[in-house]
């Protein structure tokens, strides 16, 4: 197999070529860079210079303004001019969707343009058409010659490019040949590669993006292969999901789409799209890249299998496909990854901590109301409760201490190691066995996998105590399927971190990336909350960070959402706003989301214009996307349904096309519950 980075079990930078952008050096093994995009109009001169700053100041290496035709290209050159009369020289990067002419103005001013394959020359107009070969073909030689000139001016003035493809907007074309996938998502891309690298114009960016984090990793990884294969060798690539949404959502897709791919060394430069202020955007990308700048000097983790000198995986990390696993309880087989709420530091467990993991317990009915949020087990390291849990919800305990449970129905080990070995007395039902896979050795790891495949109660909590822990873990699961033991694993992860950011990027991206490979029957998050600085972060506070446990359930659940793993909410698809926003993003985002966050699995995009509306929400059940100045169009799946709505009445329309289309569900009342 022709893999996609330099190794999967020792952190390599992956060596790209080294691209200019002004004074700025990017790829071959500099630096990971920082940047984010302007939400200001474009012809707001000075306001887009002081959010640009604003930006800069807090750490944007890079800044992308929105030029979607040639006044607002001819405009950053007063911007451009406006900064360096200030002091600011952060290379400016011009964003172009549909219009060649306002790529070719900018391209003379900027350091670098970005263009979209899929509305540059090529369109998407979401009809089924069937091309023939020669229609492809002439397809792609019409695009030749509007895309060349674009080069040869960067070419000229020295202007680097990103190529950058989104998934929702890949052209007709493209479609009636590869599908919407992220095969057809590599090969928009690659046309336009071939075309600069005719022309000797090398100086170029690729990213791959999409606002399913599954879909985005499997394109970079499709698309470095390609590249290896094509030209052996290999253009430095931008990382990030579009449209990841806001708040905790937004930084948790945003994670686990860049983490799992920098945890393998890949990528260049990143950009975090949150639908908030820009500079917010800055210190999540700080968390992200800090991760890894000492990871190489990690302990060694054992080298995959060779045959021939050939690496042979036994799973395909270009399409998804779920490990198979025996079912233990509710647990592997086709069961939904089971969520653990992590009680270790809690002194004494109440009935009312359990409203923290979805359970809220109704004194005048006797009865547990339990939410699409609900943990499925609770860890309680030990200690004894003195009150009867939900039906739904069962305990793991230290095995010592399972040996003295009342009801052990309900109640079941986690033996540590080669406790598993050695116990006398296990569980009829389930059986939990903690394995920290650095720490443990070898020949007793081998030894409870043999048991393990023989015992249908026996789950693994895996966990990993070598600074590169995500690909530690995976080469154990990697070795559980090379031997063909079928046994669940539940995935198991430790954050130290002293913020509720750090934290969350860690949980999403050591746990998250090995859900978008098949990897995981379930998640267990833990920490320390005495460890959490109470400090504002990127802007906000986090209700996490007042009850720890509800932030580690909800942390857990979102993960899972954004892996596709299991649905447990509303999904909403929210663009980070830019100079074509035709309305206040953040405010109409929270207005719906305060409506239908009750609407579990539906996924709502929510577009501040027609450029990134009808593309980039390709993923969407409905949208809610900018028509024109206080005029919103609202979509069913890719169909226009109403056009022109006035925004004052648009979200209770929204609603209405919810109802019409069988989607919505009555908002159940607020018990007040003791």
């Amino acid at each position: 197999m022709q893999f996609y980075c330099n190794s999967l079990t020792a952190y390599n930078r992956f060596i790209t070529r080294e691209v200019k952008i002004g004074d700025l050096l990017l790829g071959n093994g500099h630096p990971i860079r920082l940047q984010t995009m302007t939400t200001t109009d474009t012809m707001d001169t000075l306001g887009t210079v002081e959010q640009t700053i604003r930006c800069i100041e807090a750490g944007a290496e890079l800044v992308r303004i929105t030029a979607p035709s040639k006044k607002e290209a001819e405009n950053l050159q007063l911007i451009k001019q406006e900064l360096h009369r200030r002091g600011y020289h952060v290379p400016l990067i011009a964003d172009i969707h549909f219009t060649p002419n306002a790529a070719e103005i900018a391209a003379r001013i900027v350091e670098k343009v970005r263009v979209n394959p899929g509305n540059y020359v090529d369109k998407k107009k979401f009809e089924l058409l069937e091309y023939t070969d020669a229609a492809y073909t002439e397809e792609i030689e019409r695009i030749r010659e509007r895309f060349t000139p674009l080069v040869k001016i960067c070419r000229e003035y020295g202007t680097a490019m990103r190529i950058g493809t989104n998934h929702g907007s890949l052209s007709d074309r493209i479609m009636s040949r590869y599908g919407d996938t992220p095969m057809g998502m590599v090969e928009s891309a690659m046309e336009f590669l071939r075309i600069a690298r005719n022309e000797s114009y090398h100086n170029i960016v690729l990213s791959m993006k999409a606002s399913n984090p599954q879909v985005m990793v499997q394109a970079y990884r499709l698309l470095i292969q390609q590249m290896q294969q094509e030209f052996n060798e290999c253009y430095p690539l931008h990382l990030g999901v579009t449209e990841a949404g806001d708040g905790e959502d937004g930084r948790i897709k945003s994670a686990i789409g860049i983490g799992s791919l920098l945890e393998d060394g890949i990528g260049d430069t990143i950009r975090v799209s949150l639908t908030e202020d820009p500079e917010f955007e800055i210190p999540v990308c700080k968390d992200l890249v800090k991760r890894y700048v000492h990871r190489k000097s990690h302990a060694p983790i054992e080298p995959l299998h060779e045959t021939g000198g050939v690496i042979k995986l036994p799973y395909n990390p270009f399409e998804y496909k779920r490990r198979k696993t025996t079912e233990a309880g509710t647990i592997g087989a086709g069961h939904v990854p089971v969520v653990v709420a992590d009680f270790m530091q809690k002194e004494a467990i109440v009935p009312a901590d359990l409203t923290a993991i979805g359970y809220t317990y109704n004194e005048v009915t006797d009865k547990w109301n339990i939410g699409d949020g609900a943990a499925d087990f609770i860890y309680t390291a030990g200690k004894q409760l003195d009150f009867a849990l939900p039906g739904t919800l069962k305990i793991i305990t230290d095995a010592a201490a399972w040996q003295h449970a009342a009801d052990k129905s309900q109640c079941f080990p986690l033996f540590q190691g080669v406790e598993y070995l050695d116990a006398k007395e296990k569980s009829a039902v389930l059986n939990f066995i903690g394995i920290d896979v650095h720490a443990i050795d070898k020949a007793v790891e081998q030894k409870i996998f043999a048991a393990a495949a023989q015992d249908a109660t026996a789950v693994f909590c895996f966990f990993s105590t070598n600074k590169h822990s995500m690909p530690d873990v995976r080469r154990t699961i990697v070795k559980l399927m090379e031997q063909g033991i079928h046994t669940p694993v539940i995935l198991c992860v430790e954050s130290h971190c002293t913020t509720a950011d750090e934290q969350l990027i860690e949980f999403s991206a050591e746990a998250g990336s090995l859900f978008l490979d098949g990897m995981g029957d379930g998640i267990w998050l833990m920490n320390d909350p005495k460890k959490l600085n109470n400090v504002k972060v990127s802007g906000r506070n986090y209700i996490a960070i007042r009850n720890n446990h509800q932030f580690l359930n909800a942390t857990a659940f979102s993960i899972l959402q954004a892996t596709r793993t299991r649905i447990s909410k509303t999904e909403y698809i929210s663009c980070p706003s830019c100079g074509r926003t035709l309305f206040d993003l953040q405010e109409t985002t929270a207005k719906i989301r305060a409506v239908t966050n009750h609407l579990k699995g539906v996924k709502i995009a929510i577009m501040g214009c027609i450029v990134n509306g009808p593309g980039e929400m390709a993923d969407a059940d409905f949208g809610y996307v900018g028509s024109g100045v206080g005029k919103i169009t609202l979509y069913r799946g890719k169909e226009v349904v109403k056009r022109n709505v006035e925004s004052d009445v648009a979200v209770d329309e929204l609603i209405d096309l919810l109802k019409e289309s069988g989607a919505w569900i009555e908002p159940q009342p607020v018990m007040n519950n003791a």
